[in-house]
């Protein structure tokens, strides 16, 4: 068992202590989940490390992926042997989450990271470079609750580093931006002030584009293993196959995620405004609330697009994940009405049961 760190070392703070509180005063213990494979899960304690699963009874009301604890969640848990084995009872609440809809699924919601502070939007400025791209995962960053930093990683391949990094503030308003060489180690020092004691970083984009060798040099260590990107067509393979969450030398944390190839948006309201704000901005000028932008009389959106103070590529992209969206959030609709369309059958069921016993019973 590695030595007795202090919580605040894994990200603990009054927000989890005051929601641990109630399950502390019957007995539990908290601990945070750091690498997680299939139903085995690894926590990080006062103690030192744990293997951890979750009861029966958690996993029975879970009414999906997000009700079941993910890398990086501060859970409530009980010690089941003296094996360093241990049962998680609760999850408690979570003070952000990264998510995506399941690769493959319609409605399903999968957690990427929990209790992230600060994501780190990593991309290639080789040939994974795409602005649009890194717009898609700035709106799971926005309503994840953690703050975006835009990674532009591989800046020692190119000589137009500065003008790829001013086409990518303008995408980002607001967001860092950083142009850095991770294989090199040049301009990683420019990450160092997001990560302090107790603070959490992950570490999402695409295959290949370094975010593993980026974990090393924060680490100081080549814990992650890393693969060369095929030069052919600068693909890489999935160097990081699970989500694990590593303690830094200075007490900050970070987690490396496996490369998103597809990657689903849920319905992200506040992520599409934050994103595109100043399409949204243009938007709320349009004569007509329901305005469609599509020729109507009054429209601020087609008007800014003819004076060239909107991105056309940028607004086509705007309208495409919009469009995503409210897909998205019609499958949704349907699932919850076909979910209480069962959950009303089964109630019948049980009802019609209960009464057939009394009856027999000549009640």
């Amino acid at each position: 068992m590695e030595e007795t760190r202090n919580l605040e070392t894994y990200g603990w703070d009054e927000f989890f202590a005051s929601a641990f509180a109630p399950l502390a005063a019957v007995g539990f213990e908290a601990g945070r989940v750091f690498l997680q494979h299939n139903r085995a899960l690894m926590l990080y304690t006062a103690a030192g490390e744990l293997q951890a699963e979750t009861t029966g009874r958690l996993r029975f009301h879970a009414r999906g992926a997000e009700d079941l604890p993910a890398v990086g969640d501060w859970v409530a848990f009980r010690r089941v042997s003296e094996e360093e084995k241990a049962k998680i009872h609760e999850i408690l609440p979570r003070r952000s989450k990264f998510s995506r809809r399941a690769a493959g699924s319609e409605t399903a919601e999968q957690i990427v990271a929990a209790n992230v502070d600060t994501v780190f939007l990593v991309t290639g400025l080789d040939h994974d470079y795409n602005p649009r791209r890194v717009e898609r995962y700035l709106i799971m960053a926005w309503e994840s609750g953690a703050d975006p930093v835009v990674v532009l990683n591989k800046a020692d391949l190119i000589e137009e580093v500065e003008e790829r990094r001013r086409e990518i503030e303008l995408v980002a308003p607001g967001v860092p931006v950083h142009a850095l060489s991770a294989k090199r180690g040049v301009g990683v020092e420019q990450l160092t002030p997001y990560v302090g004691r107790g603070r959490t970083v992950a570490l999402m984009g695409s295959s290949g584009t370094g975010k593993s060798t980026i974990t090393n040099r924060l680490l100081g260590a080549e814990v992650q293993r890393t693969q060369e990107v095929r030069v052919a067509d600068a693909r890489g393979r999935h160097t990081t196959t699970h989500r694990e969450l590593f303690v830094l030398p200075e007490g900050g944390l970070v987690l490396d995620t496996p490369g998103m190839r597809e990657l689903q948006l849920l319905v992200s309201e506040r992520g599409l405004r934050e994103t595109f704000e100043e399409i949204e901005g243009a938007a709320a000028e349009c004569r007509f609330t329901d305005c469609r932008h599509e020729g109507e009389p009054g429209c601020a959106v087609r008007a800014a697009l003819e004076e060239g103070r909107l991105d056309p590529e940028r607004y086509q992209n705007y309208r495409k994940m919009q469009a995503e969206m409210r897909h998205a959030a019609t499958l949704i609709d349907q699932r919850k009405a076909h979910d209480e369309k069962a959950r009303v059958k089964r109630i019948h069921r049980d009802l019609k049961r209960v009464y057939k016993k009394r009856g027999d019973d000549g009640r």
